[in-house]
């Protein structure tokens, strides 16, 4: 049997993957599709009426074979791609949409569907088992089940055409990413960057085939490097290459993309009878409206600019900024304040204590999870960790840690499930955490900067989300909630990072095991009691940005992508010389190469939860398992099987407030 498709044998379902070949891949989805396709058509053709049980039980429960491949090879084709993945990936983009459209538009499949929706009030369906009917009707008609066979057609083409434009740009932007990485002759260029940050960029520089040393670029548009490099001409190098990115006029170029990406998406949102694609998108959300997700921003972008203007007026102290020093000045600021060096906290910072005595170890005092190394388990690439999640002494999944950076490795950090946990399928998950950290050099350790911590804490949120989740339906698991709720928990998480409950554990110096000092870590609270209005600047102007895109109509594409940016930014209030989005159009992944498109505003619509329930474990006692039960009880296990707001609302005892958000980002009003 193809070793893709096959049981390994192994715990919990885990893939074998040193028996898997890149050559194995096609060859699975072959089968996986064919297979998939004829249970559909048994669901279709079945002559008893529709039930939930024998169409929207049954289909939810089908294609187990095409989950399996999924969840192996999108595992390995972001994290560890090559040509041959990125081949295979181009491949599925369009086979898998054109199934889901045969699957969505199939008249008999989809009058079986609806005549359970019609009848889901009247025939005695639990809560998830309606909220299940009434995601898949909708899920059809967002697909163009209800379409004339012209719309179908025209829908297919568009799926396509889509699923092959999006994976071509998160291919170009890892390219160009890798392409555009600053080679310096000079170790004295690096001054400001730690022994084992030079160490990286000298190991970098080798693996690529130069001498000296190379500065590789993260994903956002602010790059750590620029906030530690003393030298101006190094700074300007490192902040340049990275806003050029995929704007180069080379085979990367991503703007022609994009302008396509937009003017399809705004198509079908049309054909399907939406304004544009941020209502088509928003609909499925918690928010009400693409107005009212753009209102949040403006509000707090008022604030914000404000705010920024003064922090600016500081940081300078008389000086003439460029972009390229703002971070560093900052930093610079946050280093100095209180006469402690903040960034001493890095030496405090060792991966493994952060994860065993701090990130672990919350997880266990709050929720009873107990993480096992298994290093007779093995993930997909030597690099991968595996442990063994337990709680209450009982297993519940694996966890995989995929750290540290590699040029096969797209930027950023995220979470994915290989396996998603159900009750109805007999499965646990098999959750992912993937980061790019440094490597360090043999015998050395790897230390996190503050906010690399943070990040820890942040996708292991993710992670505690899917390996609590307890449902009985795949589609409602662990982080399959609406996209505008999903980083209410991982946002949640982040608390924990610097509670002197935790880091009191893992905050020990890396070479003398000596406690972080008090006045240290003092410090580093102070310092990051309130987000800096540069990074909520950036963070709203990239969100706006996307609203904007996405609000346009498909004959309103303007031919020039980064003038539009900048008039977008400029009509949203947003626009400054010295502080960019978080990620400018032509490589903002998330939303042209990921799920986030016309949703990136929701890391700030989760934090006006994730604010409230903060202050409701500190006001409670803080890291205490009975509340992380009651916040695992309500909200975490249920994933999407209740509607997760009232859910959050129902453990509150009342809606979630605006006002701690507008605290913890220093925006709130004096007085208030």
């Amino acid at each position: 049997m193809n070793p893709v498709l096959a049981d390994s044998g192994l715990p919990y379902g885990l893939p074998d993957f040193a028996s898997i070949s890149d050559d194995d891949f096609l060859p699975a989805y072959d089968a996986a599709l064919a297979e998939h396709l004829a249970e559909v058509g048994d669901i279709a053709s079945d002559p008893d009426p529709a039930t939930f049980v024998n169409t929207v039980e049954a289909l939810e429960n089908s294609g187990r074979a095409l989950a399996r491949a999924n969840g192996i090879f999108v595992n390995l084709e972001g994290p560890d791609s090559n040509p041959a993945r990125q081949k295979i990936a181009q491949t599925l983009a369009v086979r898998l949409t054109e199934h889901a459209n045969t699957i969505a538009m199939n008249p008999r499949l989809f009058a079986r569907i609806e005549a359970v929706y019609a009848t889901r009030e009247e025939v005695g369906l639990t809560e998830p088992q309606r909220r299940l009917v009434e995601q898949r009707y909708r899920d059809a008609v967002r697909a163009g089940a209800a379409l004339d066979e012209t719309g179908q057609t025209q829908m297919r083409e568009w799926s396509s055409r889509l699923a092959t434009l999006t994976t071509d740009f998160g291919q170009r932007l890892l390219d160009d990413t890798n392409a555009s990485a600053v080679l310096f002759d000079d170790v004295a260029d690096l001054d400001g960057l730690s022994d084992g940050e030079i160490a990286a960029a000298r190991r970098a520089a080798t693996d690529a085939g130069h001498d000296g040393y190379l500065i590789a670029l993260e994903l956002p548009t602010s790059q750590g490097s620029v906030a530690k490099l003393t030298s101006a001409d190094a700074r300007r190098r490192v902040f340049e290459a990275s806003i050029r990115r995929c704007a180069r006029g080379n085979e990367y170029d991503t703007r022609d993309t994009v302008r396509e990406i937009v003017e399809l998406r705004a198509r079908r949102a049309r054909l399907l009878g939406y304004a544009d694609h941020a209502e088509y998108v928003i609909a499925e959300q918690t928010a009400p409206s693409p107005q009212a997700a753009a209102d949040l921003l403006a509000d707090l972008g008022d604030a914000a600019m404000a705010a920024g203007g003064r922090e600016l007026d500081r940081i300078a102290d008389g000086a003439q900024l460029q972009p390229w020093d703002v971070t560093y000045a900052l930093a610079a600021s946050q280093r100095s304040g209180g006469g402690i060096d903040i960034d001493e906290f890095e030496q405090y910072c060792e991966l493994e204590s952060v994860l065993r005595d701090g990130v672990f170890t919350a997880a266990h005092t709050l929720y009873g999870l107990t993480m096992t190394e298994r290093p007779d388990l093995h993930g997909y690439h030597p690099d991968v960790r595996v442990w063994e999640a337990a709680r209450d002494g009982e297993g519940v999944g694996l966890f995989l840690g995929d750290f540290f950076a590699r040029p096969s490795k797209r930027g950023g950090a995220w979470m994915n499930n290989i396996v998603d946990q159900s009750r109805s399928l007999g499965t646990s998950p098999i959750i992912v955490n993937v980061s790019n950290l440094t490597k360090p050099d043999d015998g050395e350790k790897c230390l996190l900067t503050l906010d690399q911590v943070v990040t820890v804490f942040h996708e292991f949120g993710h992670a505690i989300h899917g390996l609590l989740s307890d449902v009985d339906y795949v589609s409602q698991s662990g982080t399959s909630v609406p996209r505008d709720f999903v980083e209410f928990p991982s946002q949640v998480n982040e608390m924990w990072a610097l509670h002197r409950d935790v880091v009191g554990g893992y905050a020990k110096h890396y070479r003398t095991g000596e406690p972080a000092p008090e006045a240290l870590l003092d410090a580093v609270r102070a310092a990051t009691a309130t987000e800096t209005a540069h990074s909520t600047i950036e963070y709203l102007a990239a969100a706006a940005l996307d609203l904007a895109w996405h609000r346009l109509g498909p004959d309103e594409i303007p031919v020039d992508v980064l003038a539009f940016e900048e008039q977008a930014l400029r009509a949203a209030g947003l626009w400054s010389e010295l502080i960019g989005p978080r990620y400018r159009t032509t490589y903002f992944n998330h939303v042209f190469a990921g799920g986030y498109s016309s949703g990136y505003y929701s890391y700030i619509w989760s934090e006006v939860l994730d604010a409230e329930t903060e202050q409701w474990f500190l006001t409670g006692g803080g890291l205490d398992r009975e509340l992380g039960r009651a916040f695992a009880d309500a909200v975490l296990s249920r994933g999407d099987s209740v509607d997760p707001v009232q859910a959050h609302a129902a453990m509150l005892g009342r809606d979630a407030q605006i006002g701690p958000l507008l605290a913890r980002r220093g925006l709130a009003a004096p007085g208030e």
